[in-house]
């Protein structure tokens, strides 16, 4: 993920040190929420640490470990809810805890508010190494389990054990946030899953199908140039007398080499990944998280690719990937897939790949899939189909293609894909966002409404509010609060 940075957020407070792009950092599965995260400490942002078992579905296993959490409590009054956010595939980010929709929710409504680290990311270190024996403690049943304890025993320690408690997430935490409520109803009054994919599935070329639709949003001609250009790289991939030329046009760290499919999936992928990410979060206001680069949206991509006095569209598209690396400051692209390979089994806590990139991928191969692959012919990419993405399992944690799907199918046997039965979730979906495609945007009960908002990308609904938010925007959120007053009655 040379590795592209995912910037995990809570939001996928949620898939990598995201920089957005083609980049460096860690892991490069092009996911959920990326945010980036402040160290610093503020005002009521002081971090806090709960003891957890490591193994919630082995009595005969006693190892504990500790998971960081926050909490603010300067909304709280006398009888008000509890809103816990969950965190998802990268360092909770106390930023959150001074920013953010929820935040004015808890204003209104007189809420304490908690957020809980995911266990394997930022500092919740369940185990001594990232190695694949130490990740079979990873999963969002174990996740959920920790959110059930910390649920209680904090409830109990706060005096709060009858208050009704409301989960908030979004992206991967969106879905924990409706599988909490799911498995978990006596402990959690409603839930808010924003961006949320309920649906797992080995093989999802339906994210790209969105890109295009997202590009061609903006100019109809866009996808199709971007298209041109991923065609002609694919194409420049097979001849290695253009390999010199093709690591000046793109400002490789090191003279291409494409010795298998491996290699060019892999620079084929990161190059995508300019566009794949800035639709992901167009426009999204997340200036608050630290995110650079967010002035970058699909109207920018769009504008350079359809610039013709820039060349063809080749030209246009390492004018792209020299846009974005002057954005996150990037002296070169590591186009080297056995680098990438290299960061992502060292298995070391100090690791490259360790801020999240190793562990979600693991999440990936072992239960959900999410595999945004050029399968489909109605998208703008070329060059890395599911093979490429399943390889990368068994090559990290030699986990064959075969168990992927038993565990996918599994997913979705033990939480029910669409087939969602419960109460009081929300579910907010931008029309933008790839990521709708494997959620829930149509109500499926009257206490388990939909919110689809159209022209708006990944877990906006999230954000802090500002002058030029869509009209829908705003009425979404309006909506989301009056929800929540109602159930808080219930």
């Amino acid at each position: 993920m040379a590795v592209r940075v995912l910037v995990l957020f809570l939001c996928k407070v949620s898939l990598f040190l995201q920089l957005g792009v083609i980049v460096v950092a860690e892991g490069r599965f092009y996911g959920f929420r990326k945010f980036h995260v402040d160290s610093s400490q503020r005002a009521g942002s002081e971090e806090q640490w709960f003891t957890q078992k490591l193994d919630h579905f082995n009595g005969a296993d006693s190892r504990v470990w500790k998971q960081r959490y926050f909490i603010n409590e300067s909304f709280y009054k006398s009888g008000g809810p509890v809103f816990l956010m969950i965190g998802g595939e990268g360092p909770a980010n106390p930023g959150w805890m001074q920013n953010g929709t929820w935040l004015t929710y808890a204003e209104k409504l007189g809420a304490l508010c908690l957020m809980l680290e995911h266990r394997f990311y930022g500092k919740s270190h369940p185990t001594g190494d990232l190695s694949t024996d130490s990740l079979r403690f990873l999963s969002s049943r174990q996740a959920l389990a920790d959110l059930a304890h910390f649920r209680t025993v904090m409830g109990e320690s706060l005096g709060l054990t009858h208050s009704r408690w409301v989960a908030f997430g979004g992206s991967y935490p969106g879905s924990l946030a409706a599988w909490f409520r799911l498995k978990y109803p006596h402990l959690v009054h409603a839930s808010v899953a924003t961006s949320a994919p309920v649906y797992a599935t080995v093989n999802f070329p339906e994210y790209l199908e969105v890109v295009w639709r997202s590009l061609a949003s903006e100019n109809v001609e866009c996808p199709v140039l971007v298209k041109k250009a991923s065609d002609t790289i694919a194409e420049l991939l097979k001849d290695p007398e253009t390999f010199d030329n093709v690591t000046k046009d793109f400002n490789l760290c090191s003279k291409l080499q494409i010795q298998n499919p491996m290699d060019s999936g892999y620079f084929l992928e990161m190059l995508a990944g300019n566009f794949m990410d800035v639709v992901q979060y167009n426009e999204d206001n997340r200036e608050f998280e630290g995110v650079v680069g967010g002035n970058i949206t699909i109207k920018v991509l769009c504008a350079v690719m359809g610039d013709t006095s820039l060349g063809d569209p080749y030209a246009r598209y390492a004018a792209v990937a020299r846009l974005m690396m002057d954005a996150f400051s990037l002296k070169c692209l590591d186009p080297s897939f056995s680098n990438y390979t290299r960061d992502m089994t060292n298995s070391s806590w100090d690791g490259p790949a360790a801020g999240g990139g190793r562990q979600w991928v693991y999440q990936t191969c072992s239960e959900f899939g999410f595999y945004q692959s050029t399968d489909s012919p109605n998208q703008p990419f070329t060059g890395f189909p599911l093979g490429y993405q399943l390889k990368q399992c068994a090559a990290f944690y030699n986990i064959s293609a075969e168990q992927v799907a038993e565990a996918v199918a599994q997913t979705n046997e033990y939480y029910g894909g669409y087939d969602i039965r419960s109460s009081r979730i929300v579910f907010p979906n931008g029309s933008i966002d790839p990521w709708h495609a494997l959620g829930i945007t149509q109500d499926i009960v009257a206490d388990l409404p939909a919110v689809f908002i159209k022209g708006t990308a990944h877990c906006a609904n999230m954000y802090p509010a500002r002058s030029q938010d869509l009209p829908q925007l705003s009425l979404a959120r309006d909506h989301i609060f009056i929800l929540l007053q109602q159930w808080l009655k219930q």
